[in-house]
This record gives structure tokens, C-alpha cells and sequence, in this order.
């Protein structure tokens, strides 16, 4: 029985690996074609290249529920065209066995994508920020069209690059009083952590009243911000990219803060629940196999399992947004689509046995 166990583990390991292999390498070609339209200044084809090497782990990460869904498909599709999985359940082995061994293969992909969600992806993804913002020219312009945007108490800050090390490029800060009139508007060329505050270098200052303005130019100048360089390696980052404890720690700091934190709520409980999402959407390709598609052409089942798989995330896409909008709890926008499938694969599962 451990025999047929490795055989089944083997065939539908193999298939996800597959998968994965033929996605990521389509993610890739395309991003790099992506990614050449997007070269500025000192940001080219190589360092283009040395970008889209820092975000595959983060395009891994991503892929694998996917390439777990279709893998699984795929490996029991073929033994089920070949009729050996008619074989073993005739030799007496049970649905619930054969589930079960087409499941390890899925909780070994789970534990690589905590790992790499975890401890890979963000620091990897965090870096190919940064060092492409410095490379287009982050310091250049204060209305670069990328950096990040922040609002800490009346101040709004736009850094227009966080380098690798923690160093800032490109720092504007606007400040309005009470009343949200615009005070004075200040920009630095470079700034650097001193453990406390920030060293704003070469600061051009604008300062706004009802009599007119007045501009000052100073060399340096002391900015305290509760802005610290952790605190920036996750403004640098898509929510979706961070780790678990960057989301929960910046999410809290927002409520704190009193600004919106939904996004990142939302992106938090989507890593919880990523696991529980990849081994229900294993059970959907399995109960397929027992089910409807067990007679079909191997062809039709991929079909099948991308149009199952891109509804899916296009529900959590769908209902993820709706959340921040309408204001109900971000985990019922994971869990919604996750029960639905949930629901659909046990009842096919039920009328295969």
C-alpha cells in the first residue's frame, strides 16, 4: 500500500511541478517584455533582468495555489485516462485513501508557500522595489509617478525611493493646519536614519501664508517622523507581499494612526486562509476526477480547472474590493469563495462515492 501511495504522490507531485514550471515561465516572459517598456535612466534590459529574478519568489508564492489545483488535476487526470486509477479502486483501495495521497503532495506545496511568503518573498520583493526606484531616478523629480504616499498626523509624505539599506531619495512633505490650508511644502534630495529621526540632506523649503510665500534652502535639517525604516520596508511593498507579522504590526499602526487599514486587514487574512484555499481547491480537482470529468479528454480537464481555478480568484478579487467599499469584515471575502468551493467539491465527492 506504501508503494501505490509513492505512485500516486509521484504522479500528481510531478504534474503540480510541471504546472508551476510552464506558468512561471509565461509569467516571466511576459513580465520581462512588461518590464522592458518600463526602462528609464539607469533602470535597463540587465537590471530589468536582475528585477524579475528578485520577484520569483513572490511569483512563486502567487502560483501556487494554482499550480497545486491544476497539478492535482492533471496527475489524477492522467491515471484516470489510463484507466489505473479504475485498477486501484477495483484492487479495493478507497476513495478516501486515494484522496488522501493526492492530498500530501498539496500540504507539501502549503509549507513551501509559507515558507516562502514568510521569509523569501518579502525581503526579495522589498529589494526589487527599491532598486528599481533608484535606478529610474528616484531623486530627480519631486512629482516622480511612482514612490509612496503617507499622511502622518497634518503632514503628507511622498518618498519618491526607500534604497535597500533604509536611505530615502526624493522626500516631499507637505503640511497643512487646521483648517487643511497648505502651510509650507518642504523637499530633500536624500535623507538617512539616525536612530530616532531622520537627516534630511539639501531641504528646499516653501512656506505659504495669506501674505504671500517665502522659500528657504538649507543644507540640513531634522526631521522627527515615526517613519522608521521597518516601518518603510512595508510602504514599500504591495500589501499582498508582505509577511504575516509586517501586516498585522502596520495594520495596527494605521488604526492607531486613524487612517484606513482595510487593505492591509484584507491582505493579512488572505495569507491566513491561503492554506485552507489551496487544500479546498485540491479537493474540487480531485472530486472532479471522481466525478464528472473522469471519462473526459485530458484536454477538456485543463480547460475545466482553469475556468474553475480563474473564478476563484476572480471571486476573491471581486469580493475583496467590496469589503473596503461597503465596509463588512475583509474574512468573509476570503471565506465566501473558499466555503463555495468548499461546499461544491464535498458534494461532488458524496455523489462519487
Amino acid at each position: 500500500m506504501r508503494r501505490l501511495d509513492r505512485y500516486i504522490m509521484g504522479n500528481v507531485g510531478g504534474a503540480m511541478f510541471l504546472v508551476m514550471l510552464v506558468v512561471l515561465s509565461l509569467d516571466l516572459i511576459f513580465g520581462y517584455i512588461a518590464e522592458l517598456e518600463d526602462t528609464r535612466n539607469d533602470y535597463q534590459a540587465l537590471e530589468a533582468v536582475i528585477y524579475m529574478l528578485l520577484t520569483l519568489p513572490r511569483r512563486i508564492y502567487d502560483y501556487l495555489p494554482l499550480g497545486a489545483f491544476m497539478g492535482a488535476l492533471v496527475g489524477l487526470g492522467a491515471l484516470a485516462s489510463s484507466s489505473e486509477l479504475t485498477v486501484i479502486r477495483a484492487a479495493g483501495v478507497s476513495i478516501r485513501r486515494i484522496v488522501w495521497s493526492a492530498m500530501k503532495p498539496a500540504l507539501v506545496v502549503v509549507l513551501i508557500g509559507l515558507v516562502i511568503g514568510e521569509y523569501v518573498a518579502p525581503p526579495a520583493e522589498r529589494m526589487a522595489q527599491s532598486q528599481k526606484a533608484v535606478a529610474r531616478g528616484g531623486a530627480g523629480n519631486i512629482a516622480d509617478s511612482g514612490g509612496v504616499w503617507h499622511r502622518e498626523g497634518d503632514t503628507f509624505i511622498h518618498l519618491n525611493a526607500v534604497k535597500p539599506g533604509g536611505g530615502l531619495q526624493g522626500v516631499a512633505l507637505f503640511r497643512f493646519n487646521d483648517e487643511r490650508w497648505l502651510v509650507s511644502a518642504s523637499y530633500a534630495e536624500t535623507a538617512t536614519y539616525q536612530g530616532g529621526y531622520w537627516q534630511l540632506q539639501d531641504v528646499r523649503k516653501t512656506f505659504l501664508s495669506r501674505d504671500g510665500t517665502r522659500q528657504e534652502r538649507v543644507a540640513q535639517e531634522r526631521w522627527e517622523s515615526g517613519l522608521t525604516p521597518d516601518v518603510l520596508g512595508v510602504l514599500v511593498v504591495k500589501p499582498e507581499n508582505l509577511p504575516l507579522g509586517g501586516l498585522y504590526t502596520y495594520a495596527r499602526y494605521l488604526d492607531q494612526q486613524g487612517l484606513t487599514s482595510g487593505q492591509y486587514w484584507l491582505a493579512f487574512w488572505k495569507k491566513v486562509l491561503m492554506p485552507l484555499g489551496t487544500g479546498v481547491m485540491v479537493i474540487v480537482a480531485i472530486s472532479f476526477i471522481f466525478g464528472p470529468l473522469r471519462s473526459v479528454t485530458m484536454g477538456f480537464r485543463v480547460f475545466t480547472g482553469l475556468i474553475v481555478g480563474l473564478l476563484f480568484k476572480y471571486m476573491q478579487d471581486l469580493l475583496g474590493p467590496m469589503s473596503l467599499v461597503f465596509g463588512f469584515n475583509p474574512v468573509l471575502a476570503i471565506l465566501i469563495p473558499i466555503l463555495i468551493n468548499g461546499a461544491v467539491g464535498a458534494w461532488l465527492m458524496r455523489r462519487a462515492g
